[in-house]
């Protein structure tokens, strides 16, 4: 395993982040299976653990809790807040009275008396960015968060984030937690190079694209009962569309067909080539991986290290262009911009 400091911080994580969507009842319900599997991660080296606490509801915070409470100052610890945790409708977002009450719920599931990465899951286009900001501060002025990152942020707004941290003499970002695979490219445009001209660490989530650069959906192959793209899977269960709904999929498939070829002439597993080919890109701090079994961890683990040459970087290129999305990509940003209402003088 290799590490990096994290943005300006000083503090050092491991290349590969331990993501833990997949633990509780989304994914692995199985508590005692799930302990066992991030303590695996540990003692492979991985000392950086992301959670949320929508993640089934507070249930993985809560098996996060348990599988690091005798190793907590060997854990860089992350979570978030934004999403709803229950149908109150002031108890989501991105507003002071949440933010405060989400930390401490969070910091109760989690059993420990500080967050050392308190990320926003997504932006609040309703609340004051500054409003936002200042609750966060507060929170690591009371020493209950260490530091503070964005996740799924425009570039646009990464930037204002800094400007607003200055103006209002707040904590600022120091991380961003993008989507970013061979199939979701279009963060190179604007969003990592703001990263990096801000200064920000970088942790991108589902490198694997949910599955599909890890092999397991091929148009000539039968799809794994229960996989997330199944018709029985968790996209369908949670109102996402499924292999067969999707007018995405034959796209995907080509995809998928041209960079297995590449990864066999690189000698590697399409997984560790997607991992490898995130990772390798100047503005990232940590991939992380988010393994539902032991089986799974110890695949990605095995590509930790895994360096990719330019002619290999070259040919992911042909497939996929620089800064565009594989058709069917959803980044998540449902900016009230593109709504009709603001987009034009007279309406009606």
């Amino acid at each position: 395993m290799r590490y990096r400091k994290l943005a300006r911080t000083g503090v050092e994580v491991s290349t590969q982040c331990l993501g833990t969507m997949m633990f509780g009842g989304f994914g692995n319900p199985d508590h005692d299976d799930c302990v066992r599997v991030i303590n695996r991660a540990l003692d492979a080296g991985v000392n950086f653990v992301d959670t949320a606490d929508m993640y089934s509801r507070g249930e993985s915070e809560r098996i996060v809790g348990k599988a690091i409470k005798d190793r907590r100052d060997d854990v860089v610890l992350a979570t978030k807040c934004f999403n709803p945790m229950s149908e109150e409708r002031n108890h989501r977002g991105g507003s002071r009275r949440w933010i405060i009450r989400a930390a401490e719920d969070s910091l109760r599931r989690l059993d420990t008396d500080h967050i050392d990465l308190y990320q926003v899951h997504r932006l609040d286009w309703n609340t004051d960015l500054e409003e936002t900001l200042g609750a966060l501060s507060d929170l690591v002025r009371q020493g209950k968060v260490r530091y503070l990152g964005s996740s799924s942020f425009p570039a646009d707004w990464i930037v204002e984030a800094q400007w607003a941290a200055r103006r209002r003499g707040g904590e600022r970002f120091v991380c961003e937690q993008p989507q970013y695979s061979i199939f979701a490219r279009s963060v190179e445009e604007a969003v990592l190079p703001a990263t990096l001209r801000h200064d920000m660490g970088v942790i991108p989530w589902s490198p694997l694209a949910g599955g599909w650069l890890t092999g397991k959906y091929r148009r000539d192959a039968a799809t794994p009962a229960g996989a997330r793209y199944a018709d029985d899977g968790a996209m369908r269960a949670f109102g996402g569309v499924s292999l067969s709904d999707s007018p995405s999929t034959p796209a995907r498939y080509d995809a998928v067909e041209a960079l297995v070829a590449i990864a066999e002439q690189a000698g590697v597993s399409l997984t560790h080539l997607a991992l490898a080919f995130v990772d390798s890109h100047p503005a990232i701090t940590s991939t992380i991986i988010g393994p539902k079994t032991a089986a799974q961890l110890d695949d990605a683990l095995a590509g930790a290290d895994v360096v990719l040459d330019r002619a290999t970087l070259d040919a992911i290129d042909k497939v996929v262009p620089p800064g565009t999305d594989v058709a069917g990509t959803e980044h998540f940003l449902g900016s009230p911009t593109l709504n009709s209402a603001n987009r034009r003088r007279v309406t009606g």
